[in-house]
């Protein structure tokens, strides 16, 4: 194939993430969507409020809330409390949540293991070339507008 980096690393990426969901419904996680990695990243360790993920992923408080019933509804995340203010409430990964992301990380796991370490190297490259890197140890990616 002739094809250039950069377009290679997104089709095999879009293909990875393809082959995951597919694996991710197959071990019970019905209705999960690679938009929704994007919120989830940022309830893996703390508990942000709605207007906080709208900002955390550059779209509307309205937006993020729409996001967040999905993943309630599908009994990913719930909403809770502020410790402090009891009006304020925060989005919270459920046991199913976490068990979510613990699959999923598992599975680009077992993806990794028949990658290449030159491979790698050179997507890492491509990534600090083009300024992503720094989002991606932020987790600041944004979902595609």
């Amino acid at each position: 194939m002739d094809i250039d980096l950069a377009t290679l690393a997104y089709l095999t990426g879009s293909s990875a993430n393809d082959a995951i969901l597919k694996r991710l419904r197959e071990i019970g996680h019905e209705g999960v969507r690679v938009s929704h990695g994007y919120l989830i990243q940022h309830l893996v360790e703390s508990e942000p409020k709605v207007g906080e993920l709208g900002e955390l992923l550059g779209v509307t408080q309205q937006a993020a809330s729409k996001q967040l019933l999905e993943l309630e509804r599908l009994g990913y995340v719930r909403r809770v409390p502020d410790r402090v203010d009891g009006r304020i409430r925060r989005a919270q990964l459920t046991d199913r949540g976490r068990r979510l992301v613990e699959d999923s990380r598992r599975l680009r796991r077992e993806l990794d293991v028949h990658g290449d370490d030159e491979v790698k190297r050179a997507l890492i490259r491509l990534l600090v070339a083009t300024g992503g890197a720094e989002k991606v140890l932020k987790r600041q990616v944004v979902p595609d507008a």
